[in-house]
């Protein structure tokens, strides 16, 4: 055999008795937000599975910060032997490279994906004190003092803040960022009414929502959703329009491939479990548990889309 292919079928060898052993202490996997977010929600919803499946700890390892890019970054720097994974909304892999001008990490390069864990909409919330019970009376209001209304979001450039920007653009009305490290943060103050209103992912707002201490205005996807049945689409209102949030597994690049198939076949499987798919269904999410390859492909194509958005809108940060 020639040394290139001893060196080859050697490291297949490695890699399949890496899975055979996987994982063989406590797995970690990083969240680029505060604790209370869907991102966290998702994470520890899955990690309690796997804890099962393995037999072995898997622990939330919240690193909030810039955007997710302290956390994504802490992730692409991680050794890759498996025992640190990320979980990443849909917008730290796919928008912020094209709106920050300098990030020490590259999506593309240094991290590798395993699988979509579970998708969902977001909703335009407010606190009860604002003078809006529709989306229609929000825009109106808006446009009577533009500028004046404030929004919060889990930071520049998360999938809560670029839905709030696309809801903004296709209504035509103006109003003030405040950007937050995570999800959790922005519903607190919004719930002390200390800011006019975000676009939640739904499982991170519904609690407040069914408690009465938010209103939802509308949900973003295109139909009505079965937690909220009274509360309206957003493209009631804005024919058209729809936005979509996801969280999934990726790894540091060079990580074995036979233990990035592991880790996303014991999630396709703990992802039928009946408890959890109605967990995530009472948290308005749908399980996703798509193949690496697919995964993939489905970041390239939203990071394509989002690049032209981020264009038009000026989104760049320095």
């Amino acid at each position: 055999m020639q040394p290139a292919m001893w060196l080859l079928a050697l490291g297949a060898l490695t890699s399949v008795a890496s899975a055979q052993t996987y994982p063989a202490k406590t797995v970690r996997i990083i969240v680029p937000f505060a604790p209370g977010g869907a991102t966290d929600i998702v994470t520890r919803l899955l990690g309690q599975k796997l804890t099962v499946t393995w037999g072995q700890q898997v622990v939330a390892d919240n690193r909030a910060g810039a955007s997710g890019n302290i956390g994504a970054e802490l992730a692409a720097r991680a050794p890759a032997d498996g025992y640190t994974l990320f979980m990443t909304s849909g917008s730290v892999v796919t928008a912020n490279q094209h709106m920050f001008r300098k990030l020490n990490w590259n999506p593309e390069k240094d991290l590798v994906a395993i699988t979509n864990v579970a998708s969902g909409p977001q909703i335009i919330a407010i606190h009860p004190s604002v003078p809006a019970k529709s989306v229609k009376e929000l825009i109106a209001l808006a446009k009577a003092k533009p500028g004046a209304l404030t929004f919060g979001s889990a930071g520049i450039g998360t999938q809560t803040h670029l839905a709030a920007e696309n809801f903004i653009y296709t209504a035509g009305i103006n109003a003030t960022h405040i950007p937050y490290k995570g999800e959790g943060p922005a519903m607190v103050d919004l719930v002390a009414g200390q800011i006019v209103f975000v676009t939640p992912n739904l499982s991170a707002a519904i609690g407040y929502v069914q408690q009465g201490r938010l209103r939802a205005l509308g949900v973003t996807s295109k139909q009505r959703v079965s937690q909220l049945k009274d509360v309206p689409a957003v493209a009631e209102t804005l024919p058209g329009f729809e936005n979509l949030g996801w969280f999934g597994l990726m790894a540091p690049t060079g990580t074995p491939v036979a233990v990035i198939d592991k880790v996303y076949r014991d999630t396709a499987k703990a992802l039928e479990a009946a408890d959890l798919r109605k967990r995530f269904d009472d948290l308005g999410m749908a399980p996703v548990g798509n193949p690496p390859a697919d995964f993939a492909t489905a970041i390239r194509e939203e990071s394509g889309r989002w690049a032209k958005v981020i264009r038009a809108r000026k989104l760049e940060v320095n």
